[in-house]
């Protein structure tokens, strides 16, 4: 999985951020000389670990939900997270000067939200309304804190210490988290959980057939990609 995103209740969040504190202090005991990765000896035994849970538990559930469930109903699962993220996403948005995206976010969450019936529907895609993509972690980049040394977590997958950080914010503000009773929100999230490692299903056999090296492929492509949406899409020059 290159990037799961994924929670089951508020209180595995509380244990995965006193977890990730414990663990970032264990990371950087074991600090390696590569400055790309210098958590690498943490990093590498937790993507082993991540490989066991993903082959034996989410990627078989994934595939029996990929061929079980229509190609419309997916689409619909994935455009109502898509919009409950929206708020969020807007504000983001708003908190990095995007004042005119968090705008169309919030437009959109209004359009799909109704006229989309609780967002199954994806209405404002169609009328020209951008989806943008924003979380805490690129909020606190555009803020200019530093990334840190890059992190391979268990289930959730790559980040570095300033996404791991916003990670855990994005966590407390999801709104499905707040959904009651318990229980329903634990199967949102499941299902959430379930529908995007589905989306990640193609990428597999690209991963494997591309990769020498799994663990640092998936390492560069996710410094690749954080950075060109932190700069939505036009980063500047390295050697810049």
């Amino acid at each position: 999985m290159i990037d799961s995103f994924g929670a089951l209740g508020g209180r595995m969040g509380r244990s995965w951020a006193l977890g990730g504190l414990v663990a970032l202090a264990c990371a950087g005991a074991w600090a390696g000389e590569n400055p790309l990765d210098p958590y690498e000896g943490f990093n590498r035994p937790m993507f082993a670990v991540n490989e066991v849970v993903d082959k034996y538990a989410a990627k078989p559930v994934a595939q029996i939900y990929d061929n079980a469930v229509p190609l419309p109903l997916k689409a619909g699962v994935g455009n109502f997270f898509g919009n409950a993220g929206d708020l969020w996403v807007g504000v983001n948005s708003a908190l990095q000067g995007k004042f005119s995206d968090a705008g169309i976010d919030l437009s959109r969450l209004l359009i799909n939200s109704t006229v989309g019936i609780f967002g199954l529907f994806d209405v404002a895609s169609e009328l020209g309304l951008e989806k943008h993509d924003e979380d805490f972690g690129q909020t606190l980049a555009v803020w200019g804190v530093g990334g840190g040394g890059y992190l391979y977590w268990p289930v959730i997958g790559p980040r570095n210490v300033r996404d791991t950080f916003g990670w855990g914010v994005d966590f407390y503000a999801d709104p499905l988290m707040r959904v009651r009773p318990v229980s329903v929100s634990n199967s949102l999230a499941g299902l959430r959980f379930v529908d995007i490692r589905a989306s990640l299903l193609p990428s597999d056999k690209v991963v494997e057939e591309a990769a020498l090296d799994k663990y640092a492929y998936i390492r560069d492509a996710y410094q690749q990609r954080r950075r060109n949406q932190i700069f939505d899409g036009r980063p500047p020059r390295l050697d810049d």
